[in-house]
């Protein structure tokens, strides 16, 4: 009797990339799609929520200030077992992020604040021309003695 002998590894990937048009309707679908793959991770309590509002951020970002005409925005999400990475790529390398305090009568400009409250650590990437990579990250466990809980990687002005 020949048997076969099987070896596979049955770890699914914890990994989620998308390409959607810079519009409002693209960030809320980028939001949508990754609150739908985060929910079939059994994540810490709280992840889910907190990443789904940095992506809506992000993306929501992307379309607004990274917006060319008939160029998408990438929403990349990567899952290890310490770690969330939220990735948001545009194709406007020239214009990378920065935080400022908003004006009290201003209606908009407080995203990358939230971002700076909600993400572990976060910051942006460029390349490859013209595009750029604006991430946060979120621990999936909990940090050990000394580690700093949150923070931006460097100033981004």
């Amino acid at each position: 009797m020949n048997q076969e002998k099987s070896t596979q590894l049955h770890s699914p990937a914890r990994h989620f990339s998308v390409l959607l048009s810079p519009t409002p309707r693209g960030a809320r679908l980028a939001r949508l799609l990754a609150t739908e793959w985060l929910r079939t991770w059994d994540l810490p309590h709280g992840i889910t929520e907190t990443a789904e509002h940095l992506v809506a951020e992000l993306a929501a970002n992307a379309a607004t200030h990274g917006r060319l005409p008939g160029r998408d925005f990438r929403l990349a999400l990567h899952a290890t077992t310490d770690v969330l990475r939220i990735e948001v790529t545009d194709t406007r390398g020239d214009d990378l992020p920065h935080c400022q305090p908003p004006s009290t009568a201003a209606v908009s400009g407080r995203g990358l604040l939230l971002v700076e409250a909600l993400a572990d650590r976060w910051g942006v990437e460029r390349g490859p021309v013209p595009r750029k990579t604006v991430w946060a990250e979120l621990r999936l466990r909990k940090p050990e003695h000394g580690e700093p809980r949150s923070g931006s990687t460097g100033s981004l002005s």
